[in-house]
């Protein structure tokens, strides 16, 4: 047996959206099934660097597939050239508990949290949607319209950000890449929420951005910024109006969007109506009337990173991409007691 290592810019060349969001789809199905182990992730704040850790393992039983994930989230990193979220993902063999590799994660947890997007916008999202919001131009910005431009025949995406230069850079970017789209760099949220069919959060605040007045009837949102607790993007009177759809209930109530206003007694456990792993399996409905908007609270789970991590890692091996290491130089021999 081997251990692979594998780069981000392997990583990048071996993976499609159409592919993650099929993966990320099956996975939320394992987990609306109950077929799958994934403790909720413990956090390290580092204060007084304005940054997190956080360690993310989970095990599909019907694929056999495990992994763990270490992630950062440190919104200064930019400032010193380095990406505000990195990872680094150990896929494991479930049967020995050997590691099979070690990847750069970085490019897999903005695909992996692009394609959730995707699967919630497929079942919550109006089937005629082609206007998009998006509120935030960092690099989940980028994976995110990666993965709305496949479940959406867009026309027209308004984009806001903080700094006027990283809306330009961003519409600059893309603008090639979606000859058929029409990008709109605005100055405020309020111009890049209204009149969108879909709108998709991805900062870092923890003050609301998006007010109720805003969101027009059946509006689909994915809130994606607030991964940790304290964070918050929405009005709170947008969650009371809303159907609102966890990725999970734990991650979701303690670090998702919910998770102030929960806190804060303006909205109870009552308020939210599932989880995207049932509406996947069919347990619950997705969207029942065109009228109705829709959230999405997207913290990121361990179950995505490891179906798109076995994903790379078989694509890998078939066109002989990455480093191998034996088994044997690898891990040290056990020290045996004496007979």
């Amino acid at each position: 047996m081997s251990l692979l290592i594998l780069k981000g810019e392997e990583i990048k060349s071996l993976l499609s959206m159409d592919e993650v969001i099929n993966v990320v789809e099956e996975a939320f199905k394992e987990k609306g099934f109950g077929r799958v182990q994934m403790p909720p992730k413990p956090y390290l704040f580092f204060e007084k660097y304005n940054g997190d850790l956080r360690v993310m393992p989970s095990y599909l039983e019907k694929f056999d597939v495990s992994a763990v994930k270490i992630v950062n989230s440190h919104p200064e990193n930019p400032k010193q050239g380095f990406p505000t979220v990195m990872a680094t993902i150990i896929l494991i063999n479930p049967k020995t508990g050997v590691p099979l590799a070690i990847m750069d994660g970085t490019w897999i947890t903005a695909m992996r949290t692009g394609a959730a997007s995707g699967v919630a916008t497929k079942y919550l999202a109006r089937k005629n949607s082609r206007r998009l919001g998006l509120v935030g131009a960092g690099a989940q910005a980028y994976t995110q319209l990666m993965a709305m431009s496949r479940i959406l025949k867009l026309e027209e995406v308004k984009v806001w950000s903080l700094g006027e230069e990283n809306v330009k850079a961003f519409v600059e970017r893309v603008k090639g890449e979606y000859s058929n789209v029409d990008f709109l760099a605005v100055k405020t949220v309020k111009e890049a929420v209204e009149n969108c069919d879909v709108v998709v959060t991805s900062t870092p605040s923890r003050k609301p951005l998006v007010m109720v007045d805003w969101v027009g009837s059946g509006t689909h949102i994915n809130a994606i910024g607030a991964d940790a607790p304290g964070k918050q993007e929405l009005d709170p009177k947008i969650l009371k109006k809303a159907k609102i759809v966890l990725d999970d209930w734990e991650q979701g109530c303690h670090g998702g969007e919910v998770n102030v206003p929960l806190a804060e007694g303006i909205i109870s456990r009552e308020d939210i109506y599932g989880e995207i792993g049932e509406v996947v399996t069919g347990k619950k409905a997705g969207r029942t009337s065109d009228d109705e908007i829709t959230v999405f609270v997207s913290t990121g789970l361990a179950i995505q990173d490891a179906v798109t991590a076995d994903l790379a890692y078989k694509k890998a091996l078939k066109k002989g991409l990455g480093i191998q290491f034996s088994l044997k130089e690898f891990i040290s021999s056990p020290i045996r007691a004496p007979l």
